[in-house]
């Protein structure tokens, strides 16, 4: 028979105050909250496949009040009434908008019976007014449920770190979250440190940053991620207070090393002619990549047109050049017109407001004369008068590529009636000619797509229309 003495029990229990001891030194202790406050709600699990919902607006909209008068909130207007508007396609609405729209925390947990059971193409936050709490409940809440391609915080000023590590949270882990705008607000210390670690593996392929005072540490940080990022194919990152010196350096190596980034948009910044050279130094490395660069209003002049000119003939990709609003002016255009000639990838150059003459606009229209491929070019708002209108009608009879030529349509200083009527004639000849080269490039691709498999590749057989 088997049993225990009392001076067993005993030793028992003084063993087990030992040993109790010897734990309570080292280990750490553990509270729980009040029972009211361990569990504050649950979220049902999301539906992986929206198309096989059969939830109409109408019972969204009904779970909605429902959620709100739970969460002790009334509903709010806006959304009720974008809801009974809404196109319902397929699990579907193209727009939450809630720009400048007061959420606290409780109306941003009501949202939940909206966002578990629609995907919205966009939803709009921009200049909302965010508890933080709230905010960071929302982004947690879009994440989980999947439910937006694109995303616009621009202007949330009352984002603290809470909600800038939910929102980075959602950038790194979102499959379905393709752009961000995240413009007006300063992204430095935590929020560019964040932003920029989670680009590192996240799948958006459009960003947003204007306004954002990336210069220096923020735009370092950025452009670390970027280098390796292979699904980013957009940054916008106009009027940042980018420089020509350390800036323009890291955007030069970003070009060096990322080859998946297709738009460039670094309009009104100053990156300056020696900022040209180091983004031009870049652009030399691009063999798949940037096909987009945009730099108006960068204070670049007639000496960042060397750099550029050393570049031109050399690039492959490199599709739409935007130098507008920056002071080329004619001898800028003479020092780029061979090159231009001997580039073969510009598609479109826009020289909206560079201080052009007709001196510079003939130089164009040689270029013009020359060029097989250009499509697009921006003349507007400079000084083309009729010398300078009758050089670009006469390349226009040669030229089979260009398809729209912008120029101001204006009387020219002079009040005589035959100037008048000459420019009026050769503005209506450029139009027609490019409305020519359109639809020969119509016919032209019509015909490549419809041509025959087996009368494809047979050389000097072959005839082209």
């Amino acid at each position: 028979m088997m049993g225990c003495s009392d001076e067993e029990e005993q030793s028992d229990e003084t063993n087990n105050k030992k040993q109790h001891k010897k734990k309570s030194k080292g280990e750490k202790h553990v509270s729980f909250p009040p029972d009211e406050l361990i569990v504050s709600g649950f979220a049902e699990h999301r539906d992986n496949d929206r198309k096989d919902c059969c939830v109409t607006l109408a019972e969204v909209i009904w779970a909605y009040k429902q959620s709100c008068s739970k969460h002790r909130v009334e509903p709010k207007e806006c959304i009720l009434q974008q809801l009974q508007q809404g196109v319902f396609v397929g699990g579907g609405v193209k727009c939450l908008d809630l720009k400048g729209e007061r959420l606290d925390q409780r109306s941003c947990e009501a949202l939940e019976a909206v966002l578990k059971s629609l995907h919205f193409d966009f939803i709009n936050l921009q200049a909302a007014q965010l508890e933080e709490n709230g905010a960071s409940s929302l982004l947690d809440m879009i994440l989980y449920y999947e439910s937006t391609t694109h995303l616009d915080m621009s202007d949330s000023s009352s984002m603290g770190t809470s909600c800038w590590r939910a929102l980075a949270h959602l950038i790194k882990q979102s499959v379905h979250l393709s752009r961000l705008d995240v413009c007006n607000l300063p992204l430095v210390d935590y929020p560019a440190q964040s932003l920029s670690k989670a680009l590192l593996t996240s799948r958006l392929t459009v960003l947003y940053l204007h306004n954002a005072q990336l210069s220096g540490v923020p735009l370092y940080a950025l452009v670390s991620a970027l280098k390796s990022n292979r699904a980013l194919k957009e940054l916008h990152l106009s009027n940042n207070q980018l420089n020509s010196y350390q800036d323009a350096l890291q955007l030069g190596d970003l070009l060096r090393y990322n080859q998946t980034l297709q738009t460039l948009q670094l309009s009104d910044n100053a990156v300056a002619d020696a900022g040209l050279e180091e983004l031009c130094d870049g652009l030399r490395w691009q063999t798949a990549g940037l096909k987009v660069l945009l730099l108006r209003n960068n204070q670049i002049t007639a000496d960042g047109m060397v750099h550029l000119a050393k570049a031109l003939p050399v690039l492959k990709v490199l599709q739409v050049l935007d130098l507008s609003e920056n002071l080329i002016g004619n001898k800028g255009i003479q020092v780029i017109r061979e090159p231009l000639m001997q580039n073969v990838s510009v598609l479109q150059l826009s020289l909206q407001q560079t201080n052009i003459t007709c001196e510079g606009v003939v130089a164009l229209a040689e270029f013009l004369a020359e060029s097989r491929q250009i499509q697009q070019l921006d003349l507007r708002q400079n000084e083309v008068k009729v010398g300078g209108l009758m050089a670009l009608s006469l390349a226009m009879r040669i030229n089979l590529s260009l398809t729209g030529l912008d120029v101001d349509h204006r009387l020219p200083q002079e009040q005589d009636e035959f100037l008048s009527e000459t420019q009026t004639r050769l503005q209506s000849e450029i139009v027609q000619r490019c409305i020519a080269n359109a639809r020969c490039s119509d016919i032209n691709t019509e015909t490549s797509t419809t041509l025959p498999a087996d009368a494809k590749g047979q050389g000097d057989n072959a005839t082209t229309t």
